[in-house]
């Protein structure tokens, strides 16, 4: 009997030790995503805080490889749209509603190196025919457009290739460049952030671009639950371990 009981208590000491050691493993994990989340929020302001880049930070940047650096920057480019390669991405929910986001490509003003494509604002869809885009304004003067340096537009689901035309469910900017002969930088695009001056929008295009979540409190949050868990399990198994037959003995 003494020889079951021995077995049994070292059993179950070694769940005890297994579930605090992976609990508490795990709660260390979470409190490090926390860390990564503040790091990625400190970067981020830094960039938005840092000055406008222009055609010539982009076209440099480029030329290193480095336009990945100059994600989040804020951007203020003159140049002209090109307005027959306007497209709509479908499927694009802004706060609740379905509709598209407009992406029109930019080119610089004075046609020196490639230009880039802009995720001009967002617009509703038509609830009785999907198919029916109003028409955006696009001027074909000069214009100068404020906003953010973004990666390309996300790309969603789709089944099989794209068909083209107007309305499309997703955008590769190099094939996209090719299919209207116009050279693009490739990995990044700007997220628009006002009307491009000197002309407005007809159409009141909503830029309200939505923000990757990034909660460090959420992991704080799961690190004290899986602490709490591993002190749990430590205290019951003191309990029914040590105390519990100490008090029956008694």
């Amino acid at each position: 009997m003494k020889a079951r009981r021995d077995g049994r208590f070292w059993v179950i000491t070694l769940a005890a030790v297994v579930g605090i050691a992976v609990t508490a493993s795990l709660g260390v994990w979470q409190l490090g995503r926390a860390a990564d989340k503040r790091a990625l929020l400190a970067a981020r302001a830094a960039q938005a805080a840092r000055p406008a880049v222009d055609w010539t930070a982009l076209h440099d940047a480029h030329a290193r490889g480095q336009l990945d650096t100059l994600v989040g920057r804020p951007v203020r480019l003159t140049g002209r749209w090109v307005p027959e390669a306007t497209v709509y991405l479908d499927n694009r929910p802004m706060e609740g509603r379905a509709g598209f986001v407009v992406v029109t490509p930019l080119l610089p003003a004075d046609g020196n190196g490639p230009g880039l494509v802009v995720q001009r604002g967002w617009l509703p869809r038509d609830a009785q025919d999907r198919t029916r885009v109003p028409p955006v304004s696009t001027p074909t003067v000069s214009v100068t457009v404020e906003g953010v340096l973004a990666p390309p537009p996300s790309p969603l689901l789709q089944l099989g290739p794209d068909t083209g035309g107007r309305i499309r469910q997703n955008i590769e900017i190099p094939a996209y460049g090719g299919e209207w002969r116009l050279a693009l930088l490739p990995t990044v695009s700007v997220q628009q952030t006002g009307p491009a001056e000197p002309s407005a929008d007809a159409l009141p295009l909503q830029r309200a671009w939505p923000v990757v979540a990034v909660d460090p409190a959420k992991h704080v949050g799961y690190a004290v639950q899986w602490f709490a868990l591993a002190t749990l399990i430590l205290a019951l198994y003191v309990w029914f371990q040590f105390l519990s037959p100490r008090r029956r003995h008694a």
